[in-house]
């Protein structure tokens, strides 16, 4: 595996990567002599938590000034009011959402992503239900379809 001063991976490399993760999948991996060793080989592709992206291949992305939309400023504001009362800190939000999955921390915009963190702490610490969050989205759509 080249190292952080080396050259990026080339397509065939990021293939074999691909496949050393697929055969990592549970019932089809080689069964280990020891579930205490991993090869390094094994090991490499899970070495990087979704959010940690450094040296990883990817296209430049170009910097945009842009302001937030209102629902961007209104879930950071949500967000800092939890925090305000003791329902998370910043560390418990951060680590939640890496354990989105990689589809939804690429599937959700930033801010998509911190709502959903914070509806999914909301119910895991018992302060509001799956139907009563159900209930307030649904009151949430009415209103925004009516204004529209």
């Amino acid at each position: 595996m080249p190292g952080p001063s080396s050259h990026p991976p080339s397509p065939s490399e990021l293939d074999a990567r691909q496949r050393r993760v697929l055969a990592l999948a549970p019932g089809a991996s080689a069964r280990l002599d020891s579930p205490y060793w991993i090869s390094n080989e094994a090991y490499a592709p899970l070495r990087h938590v979704v959010h940690d992206i450094g040296g990883q291949p990817d296209a430049p992305v170009p910097y945009l000034d842009k302001l937030e939309a209102d629902w961007e400023l209104r879930t950071y504001v949500l967000c800092e009011v939890l925090a305000w009362r003791g329902v998370w800190n910043s560390e418990v939000r951060r680590r939640a959402e890496n354990d989105l999955g990689t589809t939804l921390y690429y599937g959700l915009p930033y801010y998509g992503r911190w709502i959903t963190v914070a509806a999914r702490t909301l119910v895991d610490k018992g302060l509001v239900t799956v139907p009563e969050l159900a209930a307030k989205i649904d009151e949430v759509r009415a209103r925004r379809r009516a204004a529209s």
